[in-house]
């Protein structure tokens, strides 16, 4: 009798150690889905001020340029404060954030935003930075929690940062480039380009940019004071013919090139080829290390901006033009150095 109502007694007390076990159990789990419920809030509210960072931020550096050499600093800063109330986080607009300019170099060495006031590098460009917080006195306060409540923790701050920048062509999508590839040279030594401000020279007897005569290698050298060897390319394709060339002067690059691809470089006049060329517009050239180096493939260095002012065939055998500024690619990646062209605004952060 004794042993029965010991093992009932016994059997009761596991019942009640169970009892306390699953309830703890269900406390943990419903801990664990309280947290995971107020992470997945704070979450979704930080992809929506990263989201706004980002639209402020892209808004800011549109409106750098154009405007060589110096960025227009405070119309990109008005914009992206404009941008800022466009926004919204919780269902609510928002109506502060923190935006700065500077340059930002794209390699990554200095880190960060650098001044204003410096003189940028050709990896320096000209950037928006915003930063977006979600915290008491801003934007409403800090995100309020849900079940974290219960220890006390009623709300979290939330921020996010952006910056864009407004680059230099290191890659271009097809149909960006004029099938003629001319020498880095031609940016050395500040003879027909200020490495400073980034901009072409003058010519001190007419006031405006010198006119360059790019012509075939066969009749001009590389360089020269009034013109400077250049020659057709087929970009990645080998094709030294008219009928190729021809229709890449029409339709541009076939495939996305930058910097680091290798174009065919193609000797000789084609003197009816100079019929095809458009006068009177700016053409985005590629920039190779040598176009006297004969027929081969040669690395882009570089992508520069060209207006195109005659095209002669005959005996001449050159495109007249000169180099110039603020020429918008229509599509393209940043990260090379700049000889007067952009491409449109993007993040780098």
């Amino acid at each position: 009798m004794k042993s029965h109502r010991f093992r009932l007694s016994l059997a009761r007390g596991e019942r009640g150690a169970t009892i306390v076990l699953v309830a703890f159990g269900l406390l943990i789990v419903l801990g664990f889905t309280a947290l995971a419920v107020d992470v997945g809030y704070v979450l979704v509210v930080r992809n929506e001020m990263q989201n706004a960072a980002d639209a402020a931020a892209l808004g800011g550096a549109g409106a750098l340029f154009p405007s060589t050499p110096n960025p227009n600093w405070s119309a990109a800063e008005a914009r992206a404060t404009a941008t800022i109330p466009m926004n919204k986080a919780t269902a609510v607009a928002l109506t502060d954030g923190v935006v700065q300019t500077g340059y930002w170099n794209l390699t990554g060495s200095p880190a960060g935003l650098q001044s204003k006031g410096i003189t940028p590098g050709t990896r320096d460009a000209a950037a928006v930075m915003v930063t977006m917080n979600k915290a008491t006195g801003s934007n409403g306060g800090p995100v309020g929690l849900f079940f974290a409540r219960v220890v006390g923790i009623n709300t979290m701050p939330v921020s996010a940062n952006a910056v864009a920048v407004v680059s230099y062509p290191g890659e271009v999508s097809q149909g960006q480039l004029f099938p003629t590839a001319i020498p880095e040279c031609l940016f050395m030594d500040d003879r027909y380009w200020n490495s400073v401000t980034h901009e072409p020279i003058n010519d001190p007897s007419t006031g405006v940019p010198f006119l360059l005569k790019l012509g075939s290698a066969y009749h001009y050298d590389p360089c020269n004071p009034g013109g400077g060897a250049a020659e057709w390319t087929s970009f990645a394709l080998d094709e030294n013919n008219v009928p190729a060339v021809r229709d890449l002067i029409a339709n541009g690059n076939p495939t996305p090139l930058g910097i680091g691809d290798n174009i065919w470089i193609e000797p000789g006049t084609k003197t009816s080829l100079y019929k095809d060329v458009p006068i009177g517009t700016t053409v985005l050239i590629p920039v190779v290390p040598c176009v006297t180096c004969g027929k081969g493939e040669q690395p882009i260095v570089g992508f520069a901006a060209f207006y195109i002012t005659d095209s002669v065939g005959g005996s001449g055998k050159y495109i007249e033009g000169h180099f110039t500024t603020n020429y918008k690619v229509g599509a393209g990646s940043g990260g090379g150095p700049n000889y007067g062209a952009y491409v449109p605004p993007s993040l780098v952060k």
